[in-house]
């Protein structure tokens, strides 16, 4: 099982999580420029941002938001085997 599964790739940025970071629902989006973490719940909001710029981080909320049902399955069927 890989450590770090992609869930999505959109345009520039590629979504994913770690396997063993934390147990609360979130999502890195990283980026040739850097690298964002977002929390799920109660609402998708950042956690960490690593040299995106404020335009780019805009984005991968939205990249984020639109895949959330994605997002969400992907961390259940990963943490439930």
């Amino acid at each position: 099982m890989p450590v770090a599964p992609t869930i999505v790739r959109d345009g520039p940025f590629r979504l994913f999580f770690f396997s063993r970071e934390e147990p609360r629902i979130h999502v890195h989006v990283a980026h040739l420029d850097g690298e964002a973490k977002f929390w799920l719940t109660p609402d998708v909001h950042l956690a960490v941002n690593i040299g995106l710029s404020v335009a780019q981080v805009r984005q991968a909320q939205a990249v984020v938001i639109a895949h959330l049902q994605e997002i969400e399955d992907a961390w259940r069927r990963h943490f439930a085997g």
